[in-house]
């Protein structure tokens, strides 16, 4: 089973985000600090203190949490639940935030081994863009400070497609990244998700939203450059150095359970899903009532079935025309070999060894393929 925990705190919330997150106030991290205690003890007690797999505190902004939070969290998590010492345990930061030589001192000795740096952008115009609070200082001085401590696993997020953006501004980002020296680099195309700042600037028409060939150069030719420099690219937005990949992550796209905890977080376990209230105030009353995962839902195997092809199909594993027959019932080399012959001539896919994967041009429009395959 994975685990992950979910801090919706933050020091301002930027201009693109849609996340469930707020300002970081003392009264409201205490009580979602005890409503994470809360749903820990009672999922620990039903579950029989399972061992996890893996460990991730995203958000939010987990980094911003003070010393004692941190302290009575782990506390929480390490009574109900058998965290092994060897596993993998991601922390998000932001530079801004993971400044104290202390508190990064704190998390590694809690466990923390693998610290995902929400960068985003390493020029300051694009930071600003995004309304992203820290400084291109920032950040290194919190990988400077973060393997100072020992952190044996650094990832790095980044976002392209900002509006206004050129590709050689995002492959400069991506060299700059590189030098950080990371094992790990998310790339993330941006979404302007309904509602945002940011959203609806491109919509009044203060900034235009980077064109489609634009966009899709970025992509592949940032995609080749993280190759060359010995990334592997495992999933659509993920790179990682040989031993690197998110094993976290990893888990979703396999199928594995996995338990989510704190405001908005989603659990799927033992053919149950249900998601926690976005607001705290929901969350922290849900936890006064006891009210855990009463909206669950039981997944309808075939439904299931195919969002695991869906998840193989976005990886570099790709997914098995053997498991495709055995799932849906179709067979996909018959029924749509003209469809397969289209996409193969456009170089969007690759079959061998009875495995279908997406090339990187084919992972641009992976939700159009994706959808022709599983829901046709």
């Amino acid at each position: 089973m994975l685990l992950y925990v979910h801090v919706p705190f933050c020091a301002a919330k930027c201009r693109y985000c849609a996340f469930a997150s707020q300002p970081l106030d003392m009264d409201a991290l205490e009580s979602w600090g005890r409503a994470v205690a809360a749903e820990a003890a009672h999922y620990g007690r039903i579950l029989g203190r399972p061992e996890v797999e893996t460990v991730y505190l995203g958000g939010g902004t987990p980094s911003l949490m003070p010393a004692w939070a941190f302290d009575r969290l782990m506390e929480s998590l390490k009574r109900h639940f058998n965290i092994p010492a060897d596993i993998e345990f991601t922390l998000e930061a932001n530079p801004d935030s993971a400044r104290d030589t202390d508190l990064m001192r704190l998390w590694r000795e809690a466990g923390v081994n693998r610290v995902s740096l929400g960068v985003q952008s390493l020029q300051g115009e694009e930071l600003a863009l995004l309304g992203r609070p820290h400084t291109l200082a920032d950040v290194h001085t919190a990988v400077q400070r973060l393997r100072a401590q020992g952190l044996p696993n650094l990832s790095v997020d980044l976002i392209w497609g900002l509006p206004g953006q050129r590709l050689r501004f995002w492959m400069e980002n991506l060299k700059a990244a590189v030098r950080l020296g990371p094992d790990h680099i998310s790339a993330y195309g941006l979404t302007l998700e309904p509602g945002t700042p940011l959203a609806e600037a491109v919509e009044a028409g203060a900034m235009a939203p980077v064109g489609e060939d634009e966009a899709a150069r970025m992509y592949v030719q940032g995609g080749d450059f993280l190759e060359e420099q010995g990334f592997l690219h495992y999933e659509i937005s993920n790179f990682a150095r040989m031993g690197f990949a998110s094993r976290h992550n990893q888990g979703y796209w396999e199928g594995k359970d996995y338990l989510g905890l704190g405001p908005s977080a989603v659990s799927t376990l033992q053919g149950r899903r249900w998601e926690n209230p976005r607001a705290v105030s929901d969350y922290v009353q849900a936890a006064r009532d006891k009210a855990w995962g009463r909206d669950a839902e039981t997944l309808d195997p075939q439904v299931r079935a195919r969002e695991l092809l869906m998840l193989a199909l976005r990886t570099s594993r790709g997914m098995r025309l053997a498991d495709y027959r055995r799932l849906t019932g179709r067979d996909l080399a018959g029924t749509e070999a003209k469809l397969l012959g289209a996409l193969r001539q456009k170089d969007l896919i690759r079959i061998k060894d009875g495995t279908l994967r997406l090339t990187r041009q084919g992972m641009l429009v992976s939700n159009l393929i994706i959808g022709r395959f599983l829901f046709p």
